[in-house]
This record gives structure tokens, sequence and C-alpha cells, in this order.
């Protein structure tokens, strides 16, 4: 599995920028209730109005688009002196356009991202997190049914556990990429969205900073999520996700992932050990057997003994038969809502499992194989094409088509057909 950053999103950005000695949030921690508190705030939003004032960093037409925004804003009724307000001192960001289009493809295996991601440093700072905000944990844990430990990991790799919040101002990354990005449309929504919280009187304008892309707080939700998953745990009449109390945040991320289904004591993936002779066509998310039917074809957790039955489940090779292979379950789809690339999700799988006290995998990873660039891949479909291994779309993405396509190419040589993309096959096809 090759790691492409601008596919992992901003939990890259947390984990190569910040400080290795995260700082740990703990104000207001024993303050937080048992009792349930209400999902939107109550605090109205001011009704004075603030013009909207010309800056150095305006362009002509950028001010042109604010204004034909502010009508669609209105029409979905967000009130004058809110947007008069949010727009108050609002610029243009050339920087974040210039991250926007050039997102370089660094592209990365699987086990160089993890060494990051789930650092000796990481699972530190993340059991001194666990452990400083135990109670609020706890408290969170019983209400929503989502381990503490999964939290605090996600928190990790968004932010590194409060540490790599973000500071670039919201209305302005957003408006900036509504007026002038590649997803104009997308990003119009998310601001939006972010009227709206702004509307609700959850946050200030000068103090809803975050990410250039426009996600916010130790989570970094963006402004739709927010809106629709976000809570006042603390009971004090606001959802801040941006401040240096975590515990609104780290609710409202348990509040997300239970909305998409997580099941409470079903780990999000075993590692396993597959028998001589596994058929390895038996692999990929689209095939699922309870661990009993596993076990019955030799499949065994790294102990020797048989899985428990957490549910249906599926193999899953990101390094192929040379690394480390994952009995994966539903709450690792449901982790993959936060972020659709694999990686991402072992990620925090593994590091929840490092918070508290699991071992690192026993398998190895192939660290002598080098990642594909996205030229390489794109060529490597085509190439399976010609030979009549369809993979569908020529658009470099390694997905279960290419890795159906790759394991049968395998089979038709006489290799091992693990479906593992590597440059090594690349060569072959060649």
């Amino acid at each position: 599995m090759q790691i492409t950053y601008a596919a992992l999103g901003l939990a890259m950005t947390a984990i190569l920028s910040a400080p290795a000695a995260a700082q740990q949030a703990r104000s207001g921690d024993a303050d937080v209730v048992s009792r349930a508190a209400p999902v939107f705030s109550l605090r109205p939003a001011p009704r004075t109005a603030t013009p909207v004032v010309q800056t150095a960093n305006r362009p002509a037409r950028f001010e042109n688009w604010i204004d034909g925004f502010r009508r669609r804003a209105l029409a979905q009724g967000i009130r004058p002196a809110t947007f008069d307000r949010a727009f108050a001192g609002v610029d243009y960001l050339p920087d974040v356009i210039r991250r926007d289009r050039n997102q370089a493809e660094f592209t990365k295996q699987l086990w160089e991202y993890l060494d990051s991601a789930v650092s000796d440093a990481r699972v530190r700072n993340g059991k001194a997190a666990f452990r400083d905000n135990a109670r609020a944990l706890q408290q969170i844990e019983a209400r929503y049914g989502v381990e503490a430990e999964v939290v605090t990991a996600i928190w990790g790799l968004e932010s590194a556990y409060g540490s790599y919040r973000g500071n670039t101002p919201l209305i302005s990354a957003l408006a900036t990429l509504s007026y002038d990005g590649r997803r104009g449309a997308f990003f119009e929504d998310q601001l939006i969205a972010a009227l709206r919280i702004l509307q609700a009187g959850d946050v200030t304008p000068q103090r809803m900073t975050g990410s250039w892309a426009g996600a916010m707080g130790h989570t970094q939700f963006i402004p739709t999520s927010y809106l629709d998953y976000a809570v006042d745990f603390t009971g004090d009449g606001k959802r801040d996700i941006w401040s240096d109390n975590p515990i609104d945040a780290l609710a409202s991320t348990a509040s997300y992932l239970k909305s998409f289904g997580w099941t409470k004591g079903q780990p999000w993936g075993v590692e396993v050990r597959l028998p001589q002779g596994f058929n390895y066509a038996l692999t990929g998310e689209r095939i699922k057997k309870s661990p009993s039917e596993w076990a019955r074809l030799g499949v065994r957790d790294t102990s020797g003994a048989r899985v428990p039955n957490h549910g249906r489940a599926s193999i899953l090779l990101p390094a192929g038969a040379q690394g480390v292979a994952l009995m994966i379950f539903d709450n690792f789809h449901v982790i993959e809502r936060y972020n659709t690339a694999d990686a991402y999700v072992i990620a925090v799988g593994h590091l929840s499992d490092r918070i508290v006290g699991k071992p690192d995998f026993k398998a190895s990873w192939p660290r002598g194989d080098r990642g594909l660039s996205l030229s390489e891949k794109k060529e490597m479909q085509r190439l399976l094409n010609r030979r009549g291994f369809a993979v569908g779309k020529i658009d470099g993405i390694i997905g279960p088509n290419t890795i159906n396509a790759v394991r049968e190419y395998q089979a038709s040589i006489g290799i091992v057909p693990d479906g593992y993309a590597s440059l090594d096959i690349l060569k072959e096809l060649r």
C-alpha cells in the first residue's frame, strides 16, 4: 500500500509538523459533567452588523465574488449581521490556493507512514493524554459507546493531541477556496456551514481557525461535519472544539463514530497469520466471513489461537504476502468515514492498541520496496489492460479492480497472487 499525502488529508500535517512532545490540554477536565448536554448552542448571534471593509488583499474580482456570495448566503438563512461580522477583515489567501493546487504526490509506503503516525513518541504522548483526560474519556465512552483509546488515537493523528490545530482564519481560507479553488461548490457549502456555526454563537470569527483546507479543532472537523455531529459535552452552551480544553472535540469525535455504526467491543482489526497454501483470492474487503470460518481455513492470530467471533470480517494484506496480514471488522469501515485512506485507518487502529499497551505488529514489512509514482501506477493499469486484465478507469488509484487484476496477472505467471501492486510487478509487466 502506497500513501499519497494528499489522499490522507490533514492528518499528515499534524504528523509531520507537530512538536514531538505534544502539549496536553488539561483545562477544565475536572469539570466535565455526566448529564446529557444540548447538541446546539443556545447563545444568540450578535445583532449589530459590522461593515465589510476593503483590504489590500482583496482583488476586485474577489470583492465581486463576496458580493454575490453574500446574496446566496442570506438566501440560505444567514443573517446580514452574521455575514458582515464574519467577513470583516477577510482576505484572499494566495498561499491557500498554492497549497491546494500543488499538493505534491509525496509517495510513501505504508510502513514509512506508520513509522511517524505510530512512533514511540506518539504512543508515549498518547498514553499521557489518555491518562490526563481519563475521567472525561470514560464519560464519553459511557455515553457514546466508543472506546476511549480510539478517540484518543484520532486526536493524536489529527492534531498531535491538540498541539497542532492550525491557525489559518477559516472564513478567509474557505472564501478563497470557494472563489478560486478546484472544488468551489464543495468549499462554498463548507463556508455556508461555517457561517451557521458563527450564527449559533459557538465561536467568534477571530477564534474560528484551523487548517488551510477548512478543518477545525482538536480532531479537525470540517464545518458540515461539525453541524451534524459536534456536541456540547461540558454543558456550557457551546460546542467548543477550538479551546485548549479538548473535551467537546473528543466527545464530538465519539458522536461522529457512533452515528456511523461503531460497535463497542469489536476490534478495528486483528493481526493474523495465514496458512501455507492460503487462497489469496479470498483477500480484500469485498469478501467477508466469520472468524470461525476463517479459522477453518487455517487463519489464526499471532499467538496461534482462533480469533474470537467479533462479527464478519475480511482479510487485508496492505503490503502483500510479505507484510502484515489483518483480519478487519466493521469498525474498520467506521473509521474510514473519518478518512477513507486504509493507511489512516490502520494508523488509528494500531495507535489505539498501542495506547492501551498492546504490542507492535509481529510481522515485518517489505522495507526494500519503494512506492510507485502516480505515472507508474497509471502505466501499470494500462499494461494490465493491454494484457487482458481489466482494471477499468486509468486513474492511478490502486483500488479493488486493480488489485484483482494484479492478482490475476500474478497467477498467470506463477507467482504468489497477493494482489500487491509493487515495482517488481510493474517491471514484469514491462
